[in-house]
């Protein structure tokens, strides 16, 4: 583990009149690490409190987390975290913050969800104050008021922030995509955000992925309609990893699972877990009998086997990377399978992708 690199910082004059300071303590300019500090006044809110993987040009670090030092210098101005979903990169630093400030972390139903997991990894959980919000609740927290807004992004429940301050709003999109057919039809609130914009914002904080890419984000139900085509064409079994975050991914391989007469075993401790916690929400909707252990699939032709794996990014010691260096305990690439790596490559994950490939 590592605090990310920070300058030593400029003093900060405080203004008399009332202003608002956003303070980023990661993820500008860099993918992960995300973490917004908005201040005014004696008021400090935190945006996401998330980690960063290192790449292979940082031996010996297992992830990068922000450094916590300016929120230590104002203790008693720290009141919140408000959490715009699930991703480690907005979330895996949490448990790190918990250890030192006892402040209430706020978030929708499935991103407080994986954050507990997470939480519970580190023997932070029982100290944690978790409160959900939903989009169009507003929450008051010192001089601010929060309003969640939804959008959809690769993670379920995802919002952006409409943060009432005492000189103006500050609109925090967190990470989104603009799918006007997603998989759980709740498309993204174009209405508030343009409502908000017809009002007045004093800033706007965006997520900027891909913004020098051309053309659009295709939808998620494009993503199906091609894994479909997978599906139809697989003499043999499939093997796919994705996120086990990406909870809409995971829904349309189950359906293709179902609708080709197949069976899915889970792979990775966050995919189990994930799978679980979502549909245990209703976020996933699981047909009966369609999940089985991995001695029960091995029991079935291949013509009748997926696995659902993590380790889409080649992650070291993940089940694909494993798998593809034949060390895996339970599971070995045979000739016919089909395998699938289904997620986007994260920026700077190409080299070890290739290598699990």
């Amino acid at each position: 583990m590592s605090t990310a690199y920070r300058p030593d910082p400029l003093p900060i004059d405080i203004p008399d009149e009332p202003a608002v300071r956003l303070i980023p303590l990661g993820g500008l300019g860099e993918i992960g690490l995300n973490m917004m500090l908005v201040e005014s006044g004696e008021d400090i809110i935190a945006v996401d409190c998330g980690l960063l993987f290192p790449d292979d040009e940082m031996p010996g670090v297992d992830y990068v987390i922000p450094d916590f030092s300016y929120l230590a210098e104002r203790r008693p101005a720290f009141k919140a975290v408000v959490l715009t979903h699930g991703h480690e990169d907005h979330i895996g630093a949490l448990s790190y913050l918990l250890r030192d400030f006892d402040v209430p972390v706020y978030g929708t139903p499935l991103t407080l969800a994986l954050a507990r997991s997470r939480l519970a990894e580190h023997n932070v959980l029982e100290r944690a104050d978790l409160r959900p919000y939903q989009p169009g609740d507003e929450v008051h927290v010192g001089c601010f008021t929060i309003v969640p807004i939804r959008v959809t992004h690769s993670v379920a429940d995802g919002i952006g922030l409409a943060i009432e301050t005492p000189v103006g709003t500050v609109v925090h999109t967190g990470d989104f995509k603009l799918d006007r057919n997603p998989v759980d039809a709740r498309q993204p609130d174009y209405a508030k955000f343009a409502a908000l914009g017809e009002r007045g914002v004093l800033a706007l904080c965006s997520d900027s992925t891909n913004v020098g890419r051309p053309g659009r984000t295709g939808s998620e139900t494009e993503v199906g309609a091609a894994l479909a085509g997978r599906f139809a064409g697989a003499p043999g079994r499939i093997l796919i990893a994705t996120f086990a975050s990406h909870i809409h991914r995971i829904q349309q391989v189950l359906d293709l699972a179902a609708r080709y007469g197949r069976r899915v075993a889970l792979l990775g401790k966050s995919m189990v877990g994930n799978v679980a916690v979502a549909a245990e929400l209703g976020y996933l909707t699981v047909p009966d009998g369609l999940l089985v252990s991995l001695d029960e699939l091995a029991e079935l032709p291949a013509e009748r086997q997926v696995i659902l794996s993590t380790g889409s990014q080649g992650e070291t010691n993940s089940a694909v990377a494993l798998i593809a260096a034949g060390e895996h305990k339970y599971v070995q690439a045979e000739p016919g399978d089909l395998v699938i790596f289904s997620s986007r490559v994260i920026p700077g994950n190409e080299r070890v992708i290739g290598r699990a490939i």
